[in-house]
């Protein structure tokens, strides 16, 4: 049996920008998304804690250390700059390889890793 299980998870970090004249996606700090091992165009789930909105798009490497998540097109309608949001991926595995998965959880200060 395979099962879909938390891969990576970006905890708690604000919106930097949002540019609804793009082809769609979410931008994301580079630096950010190699610590949380989300790799370009994978899928990645967005969670809204200021509004709600739960959608799912795919990642595009932003500048290194600059702090950025952009949402873009379509998306870049579900938040506004300044709004808390949560990103994840999940993977499928089989339920053994699954009970000792441990996913990759990241939580920034001000959009960066704590160092």
């Amino acid at each position: 049996m395979q099962i879909e299980i938390l891969k990576s998870k970006i905890h708690r970090v604000s919106v930097t920008e949002a540019e609804l004249d793009y082809i769609g996606s979410i931008t994301i700090d580079e630096e950010l998304m190699i610590a949380a091992n989300i790799i370009e165009n994978e899928r990645v789930y967005v969670v809204n804690l200021n509004n709600g909105e739960r959608f799912d798009t795919y990642a595009i490497k932003g500048k290194r250390n600059s702090g950025t998540i952009c949402l873009n097109g379509a998306a870049a309608r579900l938040a506004q700059v300044g709004d808390i949001v949560i990103i994840m991926t999940f993977a499928t595995m089989d339920i053994e390889e699954a009970k000792n998965f441990k996913p990759t959880v990241l939580f920034p200060v001000a959009n960066k890793l704590k160092k």
